[in-house]
């Protein structure tokens, strides 16, 4: 069976594994201060094919926008979701949430999802996907952190990596980082070792205002990631998604 991959924007992601699908960290509306800056390739919840499950790495609003994936017709659809938040996917209709710490598993139809560490400065987790002979990190939007190495010696034969790449900081926190870099990002990847990468979460932008005062972060960059992998991790093949562009694994 094939396995393919679909960027639908941000950090919001279609995996295939044969039929299988699941979608991570769904984004599909915009608000004041939330931009995706590029198009999205799917426009609402009920656009969306049928899916096996889906994954929430935690609970901010351009990963977890769940007035949004409301108007999605199957409330039995599995979730994974970081612990903590279940209540607020039960509260728009969703019956069937699971709640996983780092390397606790469950299984969203046939695919077995493992949740993996991360830190972004509120509870979050990382996400492992395996189904038949394919495996797929998704990287949400984490920083870049030693417990990730653990990943490559649980899951050695990763075929897919996606990875986000802004590099965002808090202006006012004192420029702190909050999002892996590009080249951070390319380090995770010679650590994790996967045939395939692929960039995510690098378009955002809070506006020209917003960008200039609260956010620093680098958009629509993903080059310097390509260019920095293929320095530091040449046996992994980046490819650069546009939404709705499919790569087959």
């Amino acid at each position: 069976m094939t396995t393919t991959v679909q960027r639908v924007v941000h950090a919001s992601v279609l995996i295939d594994f044969g039929g299988a699908r699941i979608l991570t960290d769904p984004w599909l509306s915009e608000r004041k201060g939330y931009h995706q800056g590029e198009p999205r390739s799917v426009q609402s919840a009920a656009e969306l094919p049928p899916l096996a499950g889906i994954v929430i790495s935690h609970g901010h609003y351009d990963h977890c926008d769940l007035d949004a994936l409301a108007g999605y017709p199957d409330k039995t659809v599995p979730f994974a979701v970081v612990r903590g938040l279940a209540g607020r996917v039960r509260a728009v209709g969703f019956t069937d949430v699971t709640e996983l710490d780092p390397w606790q598993s469950t299984r969203l139809g046939p695919v077995r999802v493992t949740a993996t560490p991360a830190q972004h400065g509120v509870p979050e987790v990382t996400f492992v996907l395996q189904h038949d002979r394919s495996s797929v990190f998704f990287g949400a939007d984490t920083l870049r952190i030693p417990a990730l190495d653990e990943v490559a010696r649980r899951f050695p034969d990763l075929d897919l990596a996606l990875l986000p790449i802004n590099g965002l900081r808090i202006r006012p926190a004192f420029n702190r980082q909050v999002v892996m870099d590009a080249v951070q990002a390319a380090e995770l990847t010679r650590a994790l070792r996967p045939r395939l990468a692929v960039p995510i979460h690098y378009a955002f932008t809070a506006g020209r205002l917003r960008d200039a005062t609260v956010l620093k972060l680098t958009r629509n960059r993903p080059d310097l990631y390509r260019d920095a992998a293929a320095d530091l991790a040449p046996d992994t093949a980046v490819h650069i998604l546009t939404p709705g562009e499919p790569l087959s694994l």
